[in-house]
């Protein structure tokens, strides 16, 4: 059973925002092509508009796999006694699947336009290198990660450790913050101190809900 924590944007603005970032591509995107603005004006090049047209949709893209709260709700999964947060799998394959057009898209303007090489290498960089950082490399490299809360034990695992701690024999917990951000919790069992690093884990749009849960679930533990 899944629980949404934030739904995606009205489907209204979404799509009116998305033909806004594409419209402000459209004409943007004319100077990386080699046609003489005159053409461009009085629609004489037809097939630079179609390049354009390929570019912002590029863009848009982009905007998709960065924006995720445009296609894709936030949600926990409950599960008998509590709750599990992780890394959303088909979240991250879809991104990867709209993701390869980008790449797609700049390949066949640069074989089939004369571009400016170098506006449109500028662009290429943004749009391709952009969310394969910003988001894919870390879903990916995440993608096993989770952290299980529920009334028996807390569970959890991230790519350098992993482990399970009974609550019967959990002493304290401590939530650790920088700048009021949750960024760790700190579990102690038997006088030994294990630190849950959530900033390590693709997590940061489960921060809150986390903080909510443990202060209520383990109100007696916390330090």
């Amino acid at each position: 059973m899944m629980k949404t924590i934030r739904a995606t944007y009205p489907l209204e603005f979404s799509v009116g925002l998305l033909i806004l970032i594409f419209v402000l591509s459209f004409f943007l995107s004319s100077q990386l092509f080699d046609v003489p603005w005159r053409d461009l004006i009085d629609g004489s090049d037809i097939n630079a508009y179609v390049g354009m047209s390929l570019i912002s949709i590029a863009v848009v893209i982009m905007v998709l796999i960065l924006w995720e709260e445009f296609l894709f709700p936030i949600k926990v999964r409950r599960i008998a006694g509590g709750v599990t947060f992780r890394n959303r799998r088909k979240k991250l394959r879809t991104q990867l699947l709209i993701y390869c057009i980008i790449p797609a898209i700049f390949i066949y303007v640069y074989l089939n336009y004369q571009i400016h090489p170098i506006r449109f290498l500028i662009w290429a960089a943004i749009c391709i290198i952009v969310p394969l950082v910003t988001k894919l490399f870390s879903g990916i490299n995440n993608y096993n990660d989770f952290l299980k809360l529920t009334d028996k034990t807390i569970e959890f695992k991230n790519n350098k450790k992993s482990g399970v701690f009974k609550v019967t024999n959990i002493q304290r917990i401590r939530l650790v913050r920088e700048h009021d951000a949750l960024i760790k919790i700190e579990v102690t069992t038997g006088g030994q101190s294990h630190v849950i690093d959530l900033d390590e884990m693709e997590l940061d749009v489960f921060l809150d809900t986390i903080n909510d849960f443990v202060s209520s679930q383990y109100k007696s533990l916390l330090a």
